[in-house]
């Protein structure tokens, strides 16, 4: 007689926080549904706390406000952003996972192909998984994958390739484009799907994108600082960029890898590109000195963990930017003050003292309930 089969646990279910940034209900939730739910949630509320999400049943989520970011921080709350998707760090800060996706809100499941369903986040677990291989181009992409290896000329002791921090997903339909572009293209939509895999090779910087995001928090995590955007702030929608460039010149001092490339959300909503130019208008101007200035960052052979890297950075982003405007003395300041959050609420594994912070959970009585 035939035993049924056993029931396989979905990949890192443990081991994973999806975290989501939103100032609306989360109905989007429910096309996720068969990806998402064996896992725990994280949502950060930005906006007006006294305003109610909705989360559909059958999610083990905890939900964060900005009232909720001014109790555990206290003054550290000051780094993290109000009015804008850069809140999101807030959800890094407080997981306790070894793995961190993040995805927005407008962002729904694709479809590739053949017509079959993408699960991006068990494309990310994979990417994840598998070493990165920044020290050298290989011409078939990810050696990694089912079906690739690495071509002929390829050093063999470079092979074994680095531990991968960072994996960043694609998106079909909307482009994620700036405000200019946007003005010029507004009926431009993405529907080339590239089933490829790539590692961003050393010393070379690229634009992250925060919306289709998976990365390492044990590797990486103390270097996802979206920075100050939004409200009070002279810049927008530069918080996953500014994230990525930091994170990017610190993975490479550290020897850890980047992937681009799949898995593909298929983005739903254009942003307005007026509002968006408002934002954009000081960082496309500063972009040009920040690209250089990233591109000639050195740290020294003391920055042995990320955070010792990054308060380095940020001593080095005050020196250097800050000449171009009083923000990035602001930015330098908030780096740090980030930092010593990330230590006060993950503490080395001796020192681990502290209460746990706690948001609002699913099934706790509280004036904010769902």
């Amino acid at each position: 007689m035939a035993q049924p089969a056993t029931p396989v646990s979905p990949p890192l279910k443990d081991e994973l926080d999806i975290v989501i940034p939103t100032i609306r209900n989360l109905d989007f939730l429910e096309m996720w549904r068969p990806f998402f739910q064996p896992y725990h949630l994280i949502i950060v509320q930005d906006g007006d706390p006294t305003k109610t999400i909705r989360v559909p049943d059958g999610f083990d989520y905890e939900l964060y406000n900005r009232n909720d970011v001014n109790r555990i921080l206290g003054p550290k709350a000051s780094c993290i952003s109000f009015k804008d998707s850069a809140c999101r760090c807030f959800g890094f800060l407080v997981s306790k996972k070894k793995y961190i996706f993040t995805i927005d809100d407008d962002c729904f499941v694709a479809k590739d192909p053949s017509g079959k369903e993408i699960n991006a986040l068990a494309q990310h677990i994979h990417n994840l998984l598998k070493p990165s291989t920044p020290l050298f181009f290989n011409t078939l992409y990810d050696p990694f994958r089912e079906g690739a290896d690495f071509v002929r000329g390829y050093p063999f002791s470079f092979r074994e390739g680095v531990p991968t921090a960072i994996s960043h997903g694609l998106w079909l339909n909307i482009p994620d484009y700036d405000a200019p572009t946007q003005l010029v293209k507004p009926l431009e939509r993405n529907t080339r799907y590239v089933d490829a895999v790539m590692t961003i090779p050393k010393g070379t910087l690229f634009p992250m994108c925060g919306m289709n995001l998976g990365f390492n928090r044990e590797l990486i995590g103390p270097a996802m600082y979206f920075g100050l955007m939004g409200d009070g702030q002279p810049i927008g929608r530069y918080d996953d960029m500014w994230a990525g460039w930091c994170a990017k010149v610190i993975c490479d001092h550290l020897n850890l890898g980047v992937k681009t490339g799949l898995p593909y959300i298929w983005h739903s909503k254009a942003s307005n590109p007026f509002v968006n130019l408002k934002k954009e208008y000081k960082g496309i101007y500063w972009q040009e000195d920040i690209i250089p200035f990233f591109q000639s960052v050195v740290l020294s052979k003391e920055c042995t963990t990320v955070q010792k890297c990054y308060i380095e950075l940020s001593k080095m982003v005050k020196e250097k930017l800050g000449p171009v405007d009083p923000y990035f003395q602001k930015l330098g300041d908030a780096m740090v003050t980030w930092i010593e959050a990330w230590e006060e609420l993950n503490p080395l594994p001796q020192a681990a003292a502290a209460a746990e912070p706690s948001g609002v959970k699913k099934n706790e009585p509280s004036p904010k309930s769902k």
